[in-house]
């Protein structure tokens, strides 16, 4: 029998997919990908299941595609911020 641990956010998986295939994981600290996860994940809906196996059955293409995309553009902003002048981690750490 499953337990509530067994459920998961699919999101989570292509973010971290994204992170990886972007290398992000090897020129970030962990500090900046927690920040980038949350950053990321906040702008996505949630989409909780068991197994990714279950994806295979309960999502057409297209919409594995939307979803890749959507984490995609989501990467890329929260990037783009963290990364900016107008961000600067430290001025939060110090405070």
């Amino acid at each position: 029998m499953g337990t509530i641990a067994d459920i998961h956010n699919y999101y989570e998986e292509l973010v971290m997919q994204q992170i990886r295939a972007l290398e992000l994981d090897r020129t970030r600290d962990s500090e900046y990908l927690a920040d980038l996860c949350c950053m990321v994940l906040n702008q996505l809906p949630a989409h909780y299941i068991r197994h990714n196996v279950d994806m295979v059955y309960f999502t057409s293409p297209e919409q594995r595609a939307e979803m890749e995309e959507k984490v995609f553009h989501a990467v890329n902003q929260s990037v783009s911020w963290l990364d900016s002048d107008h961000h600067d981690r430290r001025k939060h750490e110090d405070a």
